[in-house]
């Protein structure tokens, strides 16, 4: 089994992972998932958009939960896959890059979503993925950003998987810092409402063994975000895209 990684373009490396994405016991999901929820806070009657949303992880057991859900992702492979999962007729899902403007007018959901997904963003350009996140948020709605802890930088870690051959595959991803994700957000004119990073713990460690020498290392930094109320609030603009 190769140790020495592969780069891919993102969404090439996604469209490749989607086969195993969901089996192969990613222990970063399992640590990221109930603090979604958390941040998320009740979600039954809203309208929730998943911004980056894979193989519909979080979207279909968000809509479980009687969230409206809007659902995107750049990748057809994983698309596919969360197409063929049970509940996913309760979500809408869309191919988009989220690199992109969102083809949202303003104001469009109370609550947003992008979980990992930050490190496959260029720092350069995340106020304006950050900002994008606030354009479509209502007055009052909620923002969570998940993103694999810059730390996991330090260690070499990145977003990877292995090939049938057992090549390590590593979508691309752009090393930040915490501030840069910080200062992307504020840039972009939100609110910080909280921050939290979360370490691999030894429950962790027990049920995912792979885990195991991450052992008390950051792994998980989790934002909530609010908009600015601004002029535009009460009178948002449609956008054609």
């Amino acid at each position: 089994m190769s140790d020495e990684p592969r780069v891919l373009g993102t969404r090439e490396g996604y469209d490749l992972w989607a086969t195993t994405y969901d089996t192969m016991g990613n222990w970063l999901l399992a640590l990221e998932e109930p603090e979604v929820d958390r941040a998320l806070g009740p979600v039954a009657g809203s309208d929730l958009l998943d911004v980056g949303a894979g193989t519909g992880r979080h979207a279909i057991r968000l809509a479980a939960q009687e969230a409206r859900v809007t659902a995107l992702d750049f990748s057809e492979e994983m698309l596919a896959k969360a197409l063929a999962k049970p509940g996913a007729e309760r979500v809408r899902f869309l191919l988009h890059d989220v690199a992109r403007p969102l083809p949202f007018a303003d104001h469009s959901f109370d609550r947003v979503l992008s979980a990992l997904v930050l490190e496959h963003i260029q720092v350069a350009a995340l106020p304006a993925f950050f900002e994008e996140l606030g354009r479509v948020t209502r007055h009052g709605g909620r923002i969570v950003v998940t993103a694999m802890h810059p730390a996991m930088f330090v260690k070499g870690i990145s977003a990877n998987f292995r090939d049938e051959a057992g090549v390590q595959l590593r979508p691309r991803s752009y090393t930040a810092t915490v501030s840069d994700y910080v200062m992307g957000a504020l840039v972009a004119g939100l609110n910080i409402v909280a921050l939290s990073e979360h370490q691999v713990g030894e429950r962790l460690a027990e049920q995912f063994p792979r885990a195991g020498k991450l052992l008390g290392w950051p792994a998980l930094f989790v934002m909530i975000l609010s908009p600015r109320v601004s002029s535009e609030a009460t009178n948002p603009r449609p956008v054609n895209r």
